[in-house]
This record gives structure tokens, sequence and C-alpha cells, in this order.
């Protein structure tokens, strides 16, 4: 075991008693989708956030924006905020975010989202991250360790097997619960619907026009 998941293990604390637990995974479950538009790096502009609310991956129901910071520390209180502010909220099964940075280096600790909402989160992403590169990166910033304990929040990396396999990290939510989540809601890729339509929407609103895939 290395020791960036020898950290992880030793940040994460035990979360089985405070999980939320699924009878059944209905095929409508709502799941807001989060990803953020491009933007330019190292520059000082907001970056638009996109959420959108899905039932499972095949009906939109729903569409949500905020702004953050390029490289700043404002990603996880402005998801919170979108999101406690939302009509959907009380519809909402899960959160899933296209990874944890967004905007750069806007770090999102998805603990405090699941305790600032309530709502479980699981992170999505197409490769397993790089920790040690992650690390590295963050060392450019003067309040680098207090971003890294973010990106250690995320807890432990699992792939979730399907077609096009996955990488997940969870928060408030079981393991299986996760896995079957992600598989029932990717319809159209690897990636589950939720969070390749933000990424579209963010993108094409952004630019004028979408390109490439989530």
């Amino acid at each position: 075991m290395t020791p960036i998941i020898q950290e992880m293990y030793k940040n994460k604390s035990d979360q089985s008693d405070q999980n939320r637990k699924f009878r059944i995974i209905k095929q409508e479950i709502r799941i807001l989708g989060v990803d953020d538009a491009p933007f330019t790096p190292h520059s000082h502009d907001p970056v638009m956030v996109v959420g959108t609310v899905f039932r499972a991956g095949a009906w939109l129901d729903g569409v949500l924006r905020t702004y953050i910071q390029v490289d700043g520390t404002d990603a996880t209180e402005k998801i919170v905020a979108m999101v406690n502010a939302s009509r959907h909220k009380g519809q909402l099964g899960v959160i899933m975010l296209d990874g944890v940075t967004f905007g750069g280096f806007n770090v999102v600790n998805i603990q405090e989202v699941f305790h600032e909402t309530g709502i479980p989160v699981v992170v999505v992403t197409r490769k397993q991250p790089n920790f040690g590169k992650i690390k590295e990166a963050l060392k450019n910033f003067t309040d680098w360790e207090n971003r890294w304990k973010n990106v250690l929040a995320a807890g432990e990396v699992h792939k979730v097997e399907n077609e096009e396999s996955v990488y997940i990290q969870t928060q408030g939510i079981g393991l299986e619960d996760a896995k079957e989540i992600v598989r029932l809601s990717a319809t159209r890729s690897a990636i589950p619907e939720p969070i390749r339509a933000a990424h579209i929407i963010a993108a094409g609103v952004t630019t004028g026009e979408s390109r490439g895939s989530a």
C-alpha cells in the first residue's frame, strides 16, 4: 500500500453507519450530475458549474447553475448552496461529480457536500486518478495542504466494471449501491448521463458549441 493510499485510509472515517440505505434502487432515481465549463487556466475569471437533474440516465428534469473561481477554494460551498437552494433537492437520491477538482484545482470536499446537503455523493472518473501528480501540482499553492485534505476526503477509489469501466469514490452511500446507480445511469457512454449532459450543456453555453465528451 502506497503512502498516499495509507493517507486516504487514515483520513476517511468509517461511514458505514451514516450511509443512506437504499432498499430498492428505482429505475427513476433522481441524480444530480455536476461538471464545470471550459475556462482559461490561471485566470481569475469565474467558471460556470452546471448540474443536471436526471431520472437515472433516461430523462432530464432540470438544470442548475453556479459559478466558482479558477483555482479557488469555493467549489464545495458553491455546490452545497446550489443544491440546498434547488426545488429538486427533496427528490435527489445521489449527487454525482465529474472528479473532485473543478475550475483547475478548486477541490471539492465530498464529505462536506454530503453532511451539508444530506445527499450521498459519488465521484466518477474515466481513469484512475494519479494522486502523486495531483499532490505535486497542488504544492504550487500556498494552501496546498488544505486542498490535499479535500482530495483525501474523497477516500478510496473503486473500479466499476461495465462495458467500459470507470472509477468512483463515495460518501454517504454503500459501495454496491453506488456501483448499481452508476451502471443504471450510464445509458449512452461509460460516464453516467447526468454528468455527460452537464458537461455538454456547460461547454455549449460557455463556448457557443460543445466539443468532445465528458
